[in-house]
């Protein structure tokens, strides 16, 4: 079973790109079904490989010097994450299920030997971490936002509203009560409006 039966080219610009894991062995994906609160991996644990979810939702967080916990990344369905893993030995963050589903896990070692072997394959993983990149670099400028009502409504339109508020309070380096106090301003200002129990849109 190849990962192109689970997923959709989402990663690639125009849509047009061919899947570069249908180049791996059947034996390098392995589906992995996953419970709300199940750790995937723990930051410093030796790489074993990359993930790209099939249902639910994975979150990768990072645990900082003093305490608080940052949201590096937010995967759902047909969503990579821990791409980074080929080329280091530990992870770099923990990787927690936010939602039930499941996860196909694809094994370093066979993309490392597919790279090495197939030219079009590493092209196509060239081209998807290049995607990758693009995205992070649009999550760093959002981070960047001093005004924490800009901030939360550039995350706004970049569709980070998929989640309950302490999710997005992370994944934009905010505590969750800060989040919620500048969600109040920005509907009493008129620029937000509350259309449910932690449910927002754009006025």
């Amino acid at each position: 079973m190849t990962l192109s039966n689970f997923s959709s080219t989402l990663y690639d610009l125009d849509h047009m790109y061919h899947d570069p894991f249908s180049y791996l062995p059947a034996t390098a994906c392995r589906k992995i079904d996953m419970q709300k609160g199940d750790m995937l991996f723990r930051q410093s644990q030796i790489t074993s490989g990359l993930y790209r979810v099939v249902s639910g939702c994975v979150t990768l967080q990072r645990t900082g010097l003093s305490g608080d916990t940052l949201t590096l990344h937010r995967a759902v369905s047909g969503g990579l994450f821990a791409e980074a893993s080929i080329f280091s030995a530990t992870y770099h963050c923990d990787a927690i299920c936010t939602e039930a589903g499941s996860v196909m896990k694809i094994a370093k070692a066979d993309v490392v030997a597919t790279m090495q072997s197939n030219p079009a394959f590493s092209e196509g993983f060239t081209r998807l971490l290049a995607v990758q990149v693009q995205q992070y670099r649009s999550h760093i400028e959002i981070l960047a936002i001093p005004s924490v009502k800009e901030r939360i409504l550039a995350a706004f339109q970049a569709g980070y509203f998929d989640a309950t508020v302490t999710e997005l309070a992370t994944r934009i380096n905010l505590s969750h009560e800060a989040c919620y106090r500048a969600l109040r301003g920005l509907c009493d200002d008129g620029r937000m409006v509350r259309v449910g129990r932690g449910k927002y849109k754009v006025s």
